[in-house]
């Protein structure tokens, strides 16, 4: 595919966009209930909280795959956009996504890649950056408290909750930003792409 013939993946973005709000959503709740099942046991019960993570887990399955679908696109069209800028392959894009650990800091780097490619006439890189750099913390640091909740604070800690779901939200409302960003300059770099015309003689598509 060239540049030319390429898209903004802007039904992609709307659809992450949705789903990376619900899953925060989704994960609010999540907690709020793990904790009332954790100090009221008769009240909220172990059921109640069990339905409510099956719902968790199939509202953020979609927004990952979902989100995974956009990254893949937005990957493609920034190689397209600034050939060689953007490292590795498509599928390499995804996974490093999915690796336990490594993915508490390569996808940074990869997004980065994909915001600097897409449009790569803009300056002020640091400046640029901030963006990304304060979501990806948000995104982290609300793991780390979620995990110092659960084996400090036993699932009942108001203040590590209050921090952990902070930060959460954060994260999901920067990632709807990232997401609107890139592919608005996707949008905007593919649409300034001059077509190739056909060579003298050859039929032109109608």
């Amino acid at each position: 595919m060239t540049a030319s013939a390429a898209q903004a993946p802007w039904l992609l973005a709307r659809c992450a966009q949705f789903a990376v709000a619900a899953a925060a959503g989704v994960e609010l709740v999540r907690a709020l209930t793990a904790r009332a099942h954790l100090l009221h046991p008769a009240t909220t019960t172990a059921s109640d909280f069990g339905r409510v993570s099956m719902i968790f887990v199939n509202v953020m399955t979609a927004a990952i795959v979902l989100f995974l679908l956009w990254f893949a696109r937005c990957w493609r069209n920034a190689g397209l956009l600034s050939p060689g800028a953007v490292r590795g392959s498509v599928a390499w894009a995804v996974v490093a996504w999915l690796i336990p650990v490594m993915n508490l800091w390569v996808p940074h780097g990869l997004v980065l890649d994909v915001q600097r490619a897409s449009d790569p006439g803009r300056a002020d890189e640091g400046r640029e950056n901030v963006l990304v750099n304060v979501w990806w913390a948000a995104w982290v640091g609300h793991a780390t408290l979620s995990l110092a909740a659960m084996n400090l604070g036993g699932g009942t800690s108001l203040p590590l909750l209050v921090a952990s779901e902070g930060l959460d939200l954060l994260a999901a409302v920067l990632a709807i930003a990232v997401i609107q960003r890139i592919t608005a300059r996707q949008a905007a770099g593919l649409r300034s792409v001059t077509p190739v015309p056909a060579p003298a003689g050859l039929p032109h598509a109608s």
